[in-house]
């Protein structure tokens, strides 16, 4: 990276904290003025998910203009904790910098692996020793009790194979997918619904672990089927309107023939 460029963007986040300096005076703005740390919290994970909106959807001006408002939401509760006396955004990012460093000696030092596998055995071993004298002694410990299930499943998965803890084998999961299918087929046929949302959720849990032994992160391989059916739908509802139908009267063929011609024109 250019020394042009890294000053380009370190004058552009001094930028960003003399707005925030701005709305934290004494004359500033009154709701920001009210914020905390704690209360900023809803709107970073608000302005997280429309930057990834943007970035699945290829909309490059909005992931440019996502982005900012993340990183105004980060430097704006970094300068929250710093006005504690805290912590400043410089301690975080140099905290963080150094972790990255330990993390990657294949990178930043001579050591060498033989293969993904021992690089994050490594990845394990080093996040443990960290960890070392912390309330985070266990595997899974670290994990953040906030993360979306679908998400939170694929990363327990991931955990859990670092750790050695999964099958031999992609056929190992797909017995053990067929063994969750026929539970929740059991629990499904004696009606007993808090024993179907368990076996649905095994049947899930096991799905996650599937895909990512093949490479698909659940949550974003779901995300891009959602948006597509969202997508069908709407072309599906201006083909119905152009034809002169009222989709709310139409009969499930009727729309069933409908959906066929959107895919077929795709």
């Amino acid at each position: 990276m250019s020394g042009r460029t890294t000053d380009a963007h370190a004058s552009a986040m001094q930028e960003l904290f003399k707005v925030i300096d701005a709305l934290l005076a004494p004359n500033g703005c009154p709701w920001d003025k009210e914020q905390t740390p704690q209360s900023m919290c809803d709107y970073l994970a608000e302005e997280t998910f429309e930057l990834i909106e943007g970035i699945r959807a290829g909309d490059i001006k909005e992931a440019m203009e996502e982005l900012g408002d993340v990183m105004f939401i980060l430097q704006f509760i970094a300068t929250l904790y710093e006005n504690q006396g805290a912590f400043s955004l410089k301690d975080s990012l140099e905290a963080s910098a150094a972790k990255m460093i330990r993390r990657h000696p294949h990178v930043f030092a001579d050591t060498q692996f033989d293969n993904q596998e021992a690089l994050l055995d490594n990845w394990e071993a080093t996040k443990k020793e960290e960890n070392k004298g912390s309330d985070r002694k266990r595997i899974f410990d670290s994990l953040p009790k906030g993360l979306p299930p679908l998400l939170k499943a694929y990363r327990i998965n991931s955990k859990a194979a670092r750790n050695k803890f999964t099958r031999e084998s992609d056929e190992g999961v797909e017995l053990q997918l067929e063994e969750e299918w026929k539970e929740w087929k059991d629990a499904e046929a004696s009606g007993d619904k808090n024993a179907m949302e368990q076996e649905y959720g095994d049947y899930l849990f096991t799905l996650v672990e599937l895909g990512r032994r093949k490479g698909i992160k659940a949550n974003s391989a779901l995300d891009f089927a959602n948006q597509k059916f969202l997508s069908r739908f709407a072309k599906m509802e201006e083909l119905a309107e152009a034809r002169g139908f009222d989709l709310s009267t139409m009969n499930i063929n009727e729309m069933n023939s409908l959906w066929d011609e959107i895919k077929t024109l795709e």
